[in-house]
Parts: C-alpha cells; sequence; structure tokens
C-alpha cells in the first residue's frame, strides 16, 4: 500500500460515485468503476481485501464472486491468495447442477447460484 489504510480508505472514497435514487427512489448506487480510473486507488484497494483476509487468520480455500462487481475483485484476491475463484451468479446463467439461495433485497427478490 502506499500510505496508511485510512489514506488509502480515502483515496478509495473519493473515486467512487454515488447515484442516488438508482435503480429506483430510495436507492443509493455506488459506482465502483472510477477505483478502476486510478490505478493507485485500485491498487489500494487489493492491498486493503488482502491484508483484511489475511488478518483473519483462518484458511480460505476459495473466493466467491458475486455477479458482477465480485468478478472483477474475486480473481484478483484468487489469485494473489492462490485458491480457486468460484463464481457466485443468478439463476439461469450457469449450466449444470447448482446450489439456489433465494434472498431479498430493497427493490424485489432474487437468486443466486453457485
Amino acid at each position: 500500500m502506499t500510505g496508511s489504510e485510512n489514506e488509502n480508505l480515502d483515496l478509495i472514497r473519493s473515486s467512487l460515485k454515488f447515484c442516488p435514487n438508482f435503480p429506483k427512489k430510495g436507492i443509493t448506487f455506488i459506482d465502483i468503476f472510477g477505483v478502476f480510473a486510478n490505478p493507485t486507488a485500485h491498487r489500494a484497494l487489493i492491498d486493503i481485501i488482502l491484508n483484511r483476509v489475511k488478518k483473519l487468520n483462518t484458511k480460505i480455500e476459495a473466493v466467491a464472486g458475486l455477479e458482477a462487481r465480485g468478478f472483477v475483485f474475486g480473481p484478483q484476491i484468487a489469485l494473489e491468495l492462490q485458491v480457486p475463484f468460484l463464481p457466485v451468479r443468478k439463476h439461469g446463467k450457469l449450466p449444470g447442477k447448482l446450489v439456489k439461495l433465494d434472498y431479498d433485497l430493497e427493490y424485489g427478490n432474487e437468486n443466486l447460484c453457485i
């Protein structure tokens, strides 16, 4: 990391864009893609995640990435930790035998499959 964790968190926060009332009124969408436009912020975010995972003092057997943001960070984290990456997708997006989990959102119901 280039600075303290708090300094890096400030750098990351400054790269985020907050979109009120998206995708519907009362919801604030946080657009993370500004982090990728700033390589220093991107590296800081990956380093913070890795440092926090390492502090857990537990063996990580795999990294599961939730569609779609998890697909952006999950493979990087898995590669750094030298463990498999498991994509978790919405129902109907993966073939074969799956485990399905239903959950509620602020604006509806969804499910995930692995």
